[in-house]
């Protein structure tokens, strides 16, 4: 079976080194060499060749040749007085002077400038496959092209030099490289993001129900309504995916979108019945009296199936119960916190309501705040909307403790619960292991379960969390946990956080976890518990306690996993970038943004695969 490769990944497969074929007049330390040489003598010493050469072209130049694990074919190539042309890096060693450690003897020299990849099938495809007219009809610009076929097809001795003395390309190499990479992912997805026909709907008054809420909607929040309503009323099904940081106010944005739908039928996929049933509830305070809404889990389906049919109710919420049911035709299908369900759930959730070739709108919600500049690149092949603005401003408290601050924590615990108020202790991990240096969840339970009352404890494995979450919400004091509350669960009286070995946990899963405290006003405070005394991680800590904006932590979390990956959030395609740097190449995007409009249909959908 034939291999396929992706074009433009091949594009940025580069050289390892190249290969200068015309001899230099005269030698160039740490530059990999072609020179005509004459040899004076040589010794042998085992296995090693040592020769002294003179450089023809340069005068009263000498060199020191060395030859390891030396063959009878050497001996005959640098007999005595022979001059031959070799190839091969020269260094200056502060004892050996000039040198050069096993040169390639060449039989022919040529003004070439010759690419070396790391295997010859590589070299074979990009030869066959890399020229004008397959860059120019994969839609790239003459800019990128004449920087790509110089890396690769008519390279010089400057940019051979070049990546010598540095190990990598010029900038405008990096550029182009970047360029491709970025390219062929957003020309990949927009293909996947082909719009579909949508059901036709009645432009509905929004205006008339948000003026029945007993607070205001942020800017934020009406700018993303106005957005959905223009989606709604276009001919074609809209996929949004809307990011909101931590306590934005995504709930109400969600359920705007049912009213802008009614009366046809919206529905909404959670990933835990906690959630599920919090959405519910809100759902049943805020919407209109006679919409018709129905709670779909694992534990809701036979009663509401024995009681009502589908077709019935106006807004379904559900977790993935809700793929397992014969659902009514929908106009609208949502997906919250969508990166915590796979490609398979979300796509079977949208064929189960399709009508024929008409398609439902399609909205994704995250409270995982990405970067701009992803969104931006989002933005290029599904809408992309963000609500950064809080309604209401969160007072906050984040300070780094260390394990002499621990009778200091005690007190503020102690005075938090008097209050009536809760705290959340997040520990590493459920068992004892000896790899870190922390307490586990099973060894740290029994103090906190002698030395107060009501305490609750759960972790991601344990079977009843649901109902564990939903005990403490209502009745407990502390509650002690790993990161499985991360997502989910709002905890009104909650105003202290404790995350043990904070510095083991990315910035982004900080920041889910701190947005947990304060959810109604209230002063929190988010401790971050470390025994750490590494600069790096401490000054890393200190950063996260500065910031509160989730979209600048989020550019900070990936600036210092130094990864490109973006397969998590609101994507899900497995891409790592190996040169573009979605943290802080921007302006690469908006050149993208630019060059994309002009494609014709042909480039965009031409075949971004080649076979071997």
């Amino acid at each position: 079976m034939k291999k396929k490769y992706p074009f433009l990944q091949l594009v940025t497969t580069v050289p390892k080194q190249y290969k200068i074929l015309k001899p230099f007049k005269d030698f160039e330390p740490n530059i990999t060499n072609t020179l005509f040489v004459k040899v004076i003598n040589f010794r042998l010493s085992n296995t090693t060749l040592f020769l002294n050469l003179k450089i023809l072209t340069a005068p009263n130049s000498f060199l020191k040749c060395t030859i390891f694990k030396f063959k009878p074919k050497h001996l005959k190539q640098f007999a005595l007085n022979q001059e031959i042309y070799i190839h091969g890096k020269v260094t200056q060693h502060e004892i050996y002077g000039t040198q050069i450690i096993n040169p390639t003897v060449l039989s022919k020299t040529s003004d070439e400038v010759i690419p070396v990849y790391k295997n010859t099938k590589i070299k074979e495809l990009i030869e066959k496959h890399i020229n004008f007219n397959n860059l120019k009809q994969q839609g790239l610009p003459y800019s990128i092209i004449s920087v790509i076929l110089k890396l690769h097809r008519y390279p010089d001795e400057d940019l051979a030099k070049y990546l010598d003395l540095h190990g990598t390309f010029p900038e405008e190499y990096i550029y182009a490289l970047k360029y491709c990479e970025a390219f062929e992912y957003i020309k990949t997805q927009k293909k996947l993001n082909k719009p579909f026909p949508s059901i036709k709907i009645v432009d509905n008054n929004i205006n008339s129900w948000i003026e029945t809420l007993p607070f205001n909607l942020t800017n934020d929040q009406k700018k993303v309504i106005a957005e959905i309503k223009d989606d709604f009323l276009s001919e074609m099904a809209t996929k949004r995916i809307i990011v909101g940081d931590v306590g934005s106010g995504k709930t109400m944005v969600i359920l705007a979108s049912v009213v802008l739908a009614y009366p046809e039928k919206s529905l909404l996929m959670a990933p835990t019945s906690i959630l599920a049933q919090q959405l519910f509830q809100e759902a049943k305070k805020f919407l209109p009296h006679h919409f018709k809404i129905g709670l779909i889990t694992s534990k809701t389906v036979k009663k509401v199936l024995k009681e009502n049919s589908l077709d019935d109710f106006d807004f379904l919420i559900g977790t993935q119960a809700l793929i397992y049911q014969k659902l009514p035709r929908a106009f609208l299908v949502m997906v919250d916190e969508q990166h915590r369900f796979g490609t398979r759930e979300r796509n079977k959730l949208k064929k189960l309501v399709q009508e024929g070739d008409k398609h439902p709108h399609f909205l994704q919600f995250s409270a995982t705040p990405i970067p701009r500049t992803q969104a931006m690149m989002n933005s290029l092949f599904v809408k992309t909307s963000l609500i950064e603005e809080i309604p209401f401003e969160k007072n906050i408290k984040t300070k780094i403790i260390f394990p002499r601050d621990f009778t200091k924590l005690l007190n503020h615990i102690n005075d938090e619960v008097k209050k009536n108020h809760q705290v959340l202790i997040i520990y590493p991990l459920v068992e004892e292991s000896t790899k870190i240096n922390y307490q586990s969840l099973q060894e740290g339970q029994e103090f906190w379960l002698s030395n107060f009352d009501n305490v609750y404890v759960t972790h991601g494995k344990d079977k009843n969390k649901e109902t564990v979450l939903e005990e403490f919400r209502d009745k407990g004091s502390i509650l002690l946990s790993t990161t499985v509350v991360e997502v989910g669960i709002s905890l009104p009286r909650l105003t202290i956080i404790v995350i043990v070995g904070a510095e083991r946990l990315g910035l982004a899963t900080l920041h889910q976890l701190r947005g947990r405290v304060s959810r109604t006003g209230l002063e929190g405070f988010c401790y971050l518990f470390t025994k750490s005394n590494n600069e790096e991680s401490l000054e890393r800590l200190q950063q996260f306690a500065n910031i509160k904006n989730g979209f600048d932590i989020a550019t900070m979390d990936l600036k210092n996993r130094k990864s490109g990956d973006i397969s998590k959030g609101t994507v899900q395609s497995g891409t790592i970038f190996q040169w573009f740097d979605i943290s802080q190449d921007k302006q690469i995007v908006q050149a993208i943004a630019e060059d994309i409009k002009q494609l014709t249909n042909e480039e965009l959908n031409s075949d971004s695969f080649i076979q071997d």
